[in-house]
């Protein structure tokens, strides 16, 4: 009888544990939201169990609208309007991530409407990149890729554009220029991408050419003690 009410108390105290979170993390069900706001392509507010909540879309990055640093990107508004249409007056589902949130505090999901991935749907218009694929959250990414190489092919949206994309994000023609070149020898490009990250490029690296630098550095050390990190390529 004492091991049965012992079996009960854990059980129950497990349930309670897992009451804190909208969805456990072995759980593919979705949750029907209501969509309050669009921010932009891939960044909407919804209203959750009577909270507003902003909801960052797993594994895809649409171009700048809204950021408060950077010029709007081309088609940035394109993959906005495309995200406020599929969304309104559709029912509007979420399958949370693993972690479910970022270090910004957002919900990460796959969003649909009307059984629909907006996801998929960003990147087979190419409104959207594959991006930020961190392990657990990679459930999607093979599917996810396959679409975009198709878009790449079809050439549409932000493949229309050579050199547009690359792996730090996305790079504008009309992103302005740094005016504090004061000496012929630095020429390392320091380079802030749409996530905010700070990467540092070297004439070596397979971006330097194309990269639109905000700042200027002679050395690898000056650079990495402004907060840059050194690109992947």
């Amino acid at each position: 009888m004492f091991k049965s009410k012992l079996l009960v108390s854990f059980f129950s105290a497990l349930l309670l544990i897992s009451g804190c979170s909208y969805l456990n993390s072995s759980d593919d069900k979705r949750i029907p939201v209501k969509v309050e706001k669009v921010v932009d392509g891939d960044t909407i507010k919804v209203r959750l169990d009577g909270k507003l909540e902003t909801v960052r879309f797993l594994l895809v990055d649409t171009p700048e609208s809204v950021h408060p640093s950077k010029p709007v990107q081309p088609f940035s508004k394109e993959a906005s309007t495309y995200t406020l249409r599929m969304l309104e007056d559709a029912n509007v589902e979420l399958e949370l991530g693993i972690g479910e949130r970022d270090k910004y505090g957002r919900l990460l999901a796959y969003v649909y409407a009307d059984g629909q991935s907006v996801q998929e749907n960003l990147l087979k218009k190419g409104l959207a990149r594959v991006a930020y694929v961190f392990e657990p959250n990679t459930k999607y990414v093979e599917q996810y890729e396959r679409l975009q190489k198709h878009a790449q092919k079809k050439g549409v949206g932000i493949w229309s554009v050579e050199n547009y994309v690359q792996e730090e994000g996305y790079v504008s023609e009309d992103t302005k220029q740094p005016e504090n070149i004061t000496n012929q020898e630095c020429i390392i490009k320091g380079n802030i991408n749409s996530s905010g990250d700070k990467i540092y490029h070297l004439e070596s690296g397979r971006y330097y050419k194309i990269t639109k630098p905000e700042k200027w550095f002679c050395t690898e050390k000056e650079a990495i003690a402004s907060g840059f990190r050194k690109s992947k390529q």
